[in-house]
């Protein structure tokens, strides 16, 4: 059977890699990729810090969010600084470097799945287990079977 090239099958190809939660958090190691990642959202965005500042204290509702403060969140050597989860979030938005979630969540053992990434993977494993149980059903329709006449008894 061939296959349908504009079919996605997510189980077959893995889109997403396997994760499980680290045993143990390192926060000094969380916070130092946490911040090395914000400074790359940063670089990646076509704002620079005072603009992203700006459009962060604009979705925070605030006058202004400084340019330090903004400095602070993504200097290593800060390890008093770390951004609030509100703040966080406004940050995102402000970059658009919404894979900063996948960043937060990755070491709990989760993957961020956006717009219909989630129902593509919920069709792929139902596909999935629709597979097995026909490999299921083939399996036990291939056994041979005895009938025995009605009112015989074993």
């Amino acid at each position: 059977m061939k296959r349908d090239p504009s079919q996605l099958d997510f189980f077959q190809v893995p889109v997403f890699e396997a994760r499980s939660a680290v045993e143990r958090i390192d926060l000094d190691r969380f916070r130092a990729r946490l911040k090395r990642d914000m400074a790359r959202a940063i670089r990646e965005c076509p704002y620079d810090r005072p603009v992203i500042a700006a459009r962060m204290a604009q979705y925070l509702g605030l006058a202004s969010v400084s340019k330090g403060a903004l400095d602070a969140y993504t200097a290593e050597s800060k390890t008093g600084h770390d951004v609030s989860l509100v703040r966080f979030k406004a940050f995102v938005r402000a970059t658009g470097a919404v894979w900063l979630w996948d960043s937060v969540v990755s070491e709990d053992g989760l993957t961020l799945l956006q717009g219909d990434e989630p129902r593509l993977a919920e069709i792929a494993r139902l596909q999935q287990e629709q597979k097995a149980l026909s490999d299921h059903i083939r399996l036990l329709k291939a056994r041979p079977v005895s009938v025995r006449p009605r009112g015989e008894r074993s």
